[in-house]
């Protein structure tokens, strides 16, 4: 496993947090999704722009390459009754897999779920079998359903599942798809990469045609993205871990573009943990599939990220730590206020920042 990265600053939680207003806190994504608002940090001198996100490609130039988590949300969240006397309703979260049908979920009610606890789904279209209750009060389930009929565990999430929004977002999802990045490949995200949500296929392409080099990288995005900063100081913090794979194919890209000197561009927080994480002391990507736990904050170096795609974090948040590590935190309270005064759309759903 890849464990946090500790630097000697005494940087306290308190030192990241920014008044938002409420109404700032985006409900719904932006339609078309390239017409988010953009605002752009220079990291060096702590200028900012205001664009529209179509206009990145103004920032990308020929020998760059731009890393994406093509990483799936899943739909998750399932309600279903306990099997046997009273059936209860239950809700289920699925959080993440450990083998093919077992996974860690978080469960409600709790204290009804005991081990050997059996909880059906779908009016028994899907039956789960509490197997072990680990730290936190997570358990670890075994899925069992009809596999003669061509059924899988990610078809009947389809089908009866519903995505997992994050708890600031209280407005009903109308389309499933709104919270999927168009590149969505591997199935297993509890939450989306979100600042991958802004790309179309037509931006992609014109990107491409620039002679920027496209790289894919997985990591599960799991709930501990939305997990509070508790410790006063930062350094005491315990990162979630979350698991991911680097390709030998987009390594090679990432490794090719910058001996060549072409800049990575990471698009979202998870991708650049990823690579930071995948990544020796000469900046050199491996080929890799671990776990990671990798909490970046301002007094890392970064080995391989030069630039960052991000959306506008919580307060407090390790997001809002990791940027402020790339960009200098007094840059990116300043770039925070000012994308508050100008009422950007924030979290999730919202506008993007990138920095160079």
């Amino acid at each position: 496993m890849i464990k946090n990265i500790l630097s000697e600053t005494e940087l306290k939680t308190s030192d990241f947090y920014f008044d938002l207003p409420k109404e700032l806190i985006a409900q719904h994504p932006c339609e078309p999704r390239d017409a988010a608002r953009l605002l752009v940090l220079d990291k060096k001198t702590g200028k900012t722009e205001h664009k529209i996100f179509r206009d990145i490609t103004e920032f990308l130039k020929p020998g760059d390459v731009l890393v994406i988590n093509d990483s799936k949300v899943i739909p998750a969240r399932i309600y279903g009754k306990k099997c046997g006397e009273g059936q209860a309703n239950v809700e289920f979260l699925l959080l993440r897999q450990r083998e093919l049908d077992r996974w860690e979920v978080l469960v409600r009610p709790g204290r009804r779920l005991k081990k050997g606890t059996e909880v059906e789904f779908g009016d028994g279209k899907l039956m789960a079998v509490i197997e072990e209750i680990i730290e936190d009060g997570n358990r670890i389930v075994k899925f069992e359903y009809d596999k003669n009929g061509g059924e899988t565990l990610f078809s009947i999430l389809d089908e009866i599942g519903k995505m997992p929004l994050p708890p600031y977002i209280t407005e009903e999802l109308k389309n499933n798809g709104d919270y999927q990045t168009v590149y969505a490949n591997e199935e297993g995200s509890a939450a989306a990469p979100t600042a991958g949500l802004h790309f179309t296929e037509e931006l992609l392409d014109k990107i491409r045609e620039m002679g920027v080099k496209i790289a894919p990288v997985m990591l599960h995005v799991g709930l501990g993205t939305f997990r509070p900063v508790k410790a006063e100081k930062i350094t005491d913090h315990i990162m979630h871990s979350e698991f991911f794979t680097v390709s030998r194919e987009s390594a090679d890209i990432i490794n090719s573009a910058r001996a060549s000197g072409g800049r990575v561009v990471c698009c979202g927080t998870t991708s650049c943990r990823t690579l930071e994480s995948a990544s020796d002391e000469n900046g050199v990507v491996h080929t890799m599939c671990d776990d990671t736990g990798i909490f970046i904050y301002p007094g890392y170096k970064f080995k391989a990220t030069d630039m960052l795609i991000t959306n506008f974090h919580l307060p407090e948040s390790t997001l809002v730590m990791l940027v402020s590590a790339l960009a200098g935190k007094e840059n990116v309270m300043r770039a925070y206020e000012e994308a508050v005064n100008d009422k950007y759309r924030f979290f999730s759903f919202g506008d993007a920042m990138l920095i160079k």
